[in-house]
């Protein structure tokens, strides 16, 4: 078994649960994820399943989101799991969220949740919360390609947005620092992703259908159909020399290239001043 799924994981679950669910299912050991999505968090999870684990560092990386924004409270955590730290009575209206939304755009320093996997000093950052510690956290750059605004009740002050973004982005620290900029706080009470690289909502399916290795084949896509990189067709002589990883001389432009025998991925090769230098191989 080889390829990728586009996995709807449900709130409530972890990314690893969903891999956990798999392998028990198909009885394959060698399943990743290629993104974390929080527990309380639902949406598209892309999952490679056997050799294909081999190529999650090749898929496009870029996501987005559906994020419903509570204003007028902040909590630890940038989101409903945490404790309430700060509140506001203040109301905005749909205007001054338009002009707030106007600094989140393009590229931006974020600085992320104290509640993160990321790792300052070899520890993981929601290790120093929960122990009370204070570490420095660095702001981030990351780009913002597209958000708007899909709806948004005065009266119940919730927002949902629509977020474009690159690898990296902190949607809770949107939410979070969206509050501060308006003044009224805020904190991050769902989120959907919607997208994840060329994997789409609308065509992901849901974890408790895959009950079977049946089921999980019949919705396993092959690697060539989702992986952005120029193809070349290997002869039988070429398809050989790759199998025994040795480099090739082709006409092609540099960079990474798939190479392909009958319409099946060989290896990923890349080409510098026409030679092929093979990066993973398949055969």
């Amino acid at each position: 078994m080889f390829g990728f799924l586009n996995v709807y994981k449900p709130g409530g679950k972890t990314s690893h649960d969903v891999v956990a669910v798999l392998r028990h299912v198909t009885k394959i050991k060698q399943i990743g994820h290629t993104g974390t999505l929080d527990p309380f968090a639902e949406g598209v999870l892309p999952v490679c399943i056997g050799k294909a684990t081999r190529l999650i560092e090749y898929l496009n990386d870029d996501k987005a989101y559906v994020a419903t924004v509570q204003l007028g409270k902040s909590t630890t955590t940038y989101d409903l799991e945490g404790e309430i730290v700060s509140c506001s009575d203040k109301k905005v209206g749909l205007l001054e969220i338009e002009k707030a939304l106007e600094q989140f755009y393009g590229e931006i320093e974020q600085l992320p949740p104290i509640y993160s996997a990321i790792k300052v000093n070899g520890k993981k950052l929601y290790e120093y919360a929960r122990k009370g510690e204070e570490v420095e956290i660095k702001p981030r750059k990351v780009t913002i390609k597209e958000l708007n605004i899909v709806s948004f009740d005065e009266n119940s002050q919730k927002l949902e947005l629509y977020v474009d973004c690159s690898k990296g982005t902190y949607i809770r620290s949107i939410a979070n620092d969206l509050g501060n900029v308006l003044g009224v706080y805020g904190h991050l009470i769902k989120l959907v992703r919607v997208k994840a690289g060329n994997f789409l909502v609308e065509n992901s399916v849901k974890l408790e259908e895959l009950e079977s290795k049946e089921q999980v084949l019949t919705n396993l896509i092959y690697p060539l159909e989702y992986l952005d990189y120029p193809k070349y067709e290997l002869s039988e002589l070429e398809k050989a020399k790759v199998a025994n990883g040795n480099c090739l001389s082709v006409k092609c432009e540099d960079g990474l290239t798939l190479l392909t025998y009958g319409e099946t991925l060989a290896a990923i090769a890349e080409i510098i001043d026409n030679r092929a230098v093979m990066r993973k191989v398949f055969l």
